[in-house]
């Protein structure tokens, strides 16, 4: 590629950076969160984006028409994908020029595998949207061509957003490789898609819940289930692109769907419409 996007890319494209983790995720109770800062914070070190209450984190996910990759998770395939732009930062700063990541994320059995390239937002969105091959480092091309070959072959359209607050903790020495992530306000929409809209997001998860994700690259550390158990920490199998889409009625609810205040209020709704 030449002319002024080329220049774009050459400022701030990165190698491909992949990432093989298992993952757990937890809701916890916003009352019991100091607590866990605490004792992440006596064993590990926060990440140094992690300041007032964490970092802005929004990502647009891509899916067909049929949402191929929605029934996938629900439906627990063992090899399944999806793709998605990711975008650190307040949205009101984002450009055409700020950095965001294509990523591919993947499972695999009971490994989550995590690819990805980092691109002008411009050109982020020649690739997924427009299907166009972008300007690339050599050993980034694999990568891109199979980004364009699932937009093109599974018709591939921007489907849903999530944003939300994410404190991140990082281990070192014996935990090298531990990451445990805090987010907070976990919000979502289905339209008005790009990532620096100043539109309305509406909360996915309840609105008194945090989502603690924990990831490693071979095993998590017994301190770490044994703290999630002090902390009443409950287990889930919870996919924000998911709880998105079906929050916004795209899908119906699945069994693995988190209810939100905004739930409750259609159930005592159509509860009420029931017995008149």
């Amino acid at each position: 590629m030449t002319g002024p996007d080329a220049g774009h890319l050459r400022r701030t494209a990165s190698a491909l950076h992949s990432f093989n983790r298992f993952e757990i995720k937890y809701l916890l109770s916003y009352e019991e969160v100091p607590r866990l800062r605490e004792e992440l914070a006596a064993r590990m070190e926060a990440d140094p984006f992690t300041v007032h209450g964490g970092y802005p984190v929004a990502s647009l996910y891509y899916d067909s028409a049929s949402l191929r990759y929605y029934w996938e998770k629900i439906e627990g395939l063992r090899f399944r994908r999806k793709v998605r732009v990711r975008a650190y930062g307040e949205r009101h700063e984002l450009t055409d020029d700020t950095p965001v990541y294509i990523e591919i994320k993947q499972r695999v059995n009971r490994v989550t595998q995590k690819r990805r390239v980092k691109v002008p937002y411009l050109l982020a969105r020649k690739l997924c949207d427009e299907a166009v091959l972008i300007d690339h480092l050599p050993e980034q091309r694999p990568f891109l061509e199979e980004v364009m070959g699932l937009v093109e072959g599974h018709g591939l359209r921007p489907t849903a957003i999530t944003a939300y607050s994410r404190e991140a903790y990082l281990g070192s020495d014996a935990d090298l490789g531990l990451r445990v992530t805090i987010d907070h306000r976990v919000r979502g929409r289905d339209r008005d898609f790009h990532l620096g809209a100043e539109v309305e997001n509406r909360l996915i998860i309840p609105p008194h819940k945090a989502i603690v994700e924990v990831k490693a690259n071979e095993r998590v550390p017994y301190w770490v289930t044994d703290m999630a158990a002090r902390l009443g920490m409950s287990v889930v199998r919870i996919s924000k692109y998911c709880q998105s889409i079906e929050a916004h009625g795209m899908a119906p609810r699945s069994v693995f769907h988190v209810p939100t205040e905004d739930d409750y209020s259609v159930h005592s709704k159509n509860e009420a419409s029931a017995s008149v």
